[in-house]
């Protein structure tokens, strides 16, 4: 079993930078494609960045440019680098992983999630 914690989240002015982590355990392995998806009241959930064990990239179009995700391997850890934050921004982050290896658009493609970090963005 894998077990994943996000954290870095908070409430921040708009045109602020946050770092979200998400730190893996248990049966981990680099090869693991890693993502960040994101919820908003009322929205559904969806993909922000995904990496995959090959460390190619993906980022959602309303992101492009001001995110940025990336792996420490050696620490079993992702990252959401954050920056230029938008009031649109908010809503709970969450960390997943695939065992399958790549990036993918679709929550079911997801073996692991971690527990949700809240990023608030205020005007």
């Amino acid at each position: 079993q894998v077990q994943l914690v996000e954290s870095g989240g908070g409430l921040v002015q708009a045109g602020a930078s946050l770092r979200l982590s998400c730190a893996a355990s248990g049966r981990t392995s680099s090869a693991y494609g890693m993502a960040w998806f994101r919820q908003a009241p009322g929205k559904e959930r969806e993909l922000v960045a995904a990496i995959s064990g090959g460390l190619s990239t993906w980022y959602a179009d309303a992101v492009k440019g001001r995110f940025t995700i990336s792996r420490d391997n050696a620490v079993s850890t992702t990252y959401l680098q954050m920056n230029s934050l938008k009031p649109e921004d908010t809503a709970v982050y969450y960390c997943a992983a695939s065992r399958s290896g790549g990036t993918y658009l679709f929550s079911r493609s997801y073996d692991h999630w971690g527990q949700g970090t809240q990023v608030t963005v205020s005007s």
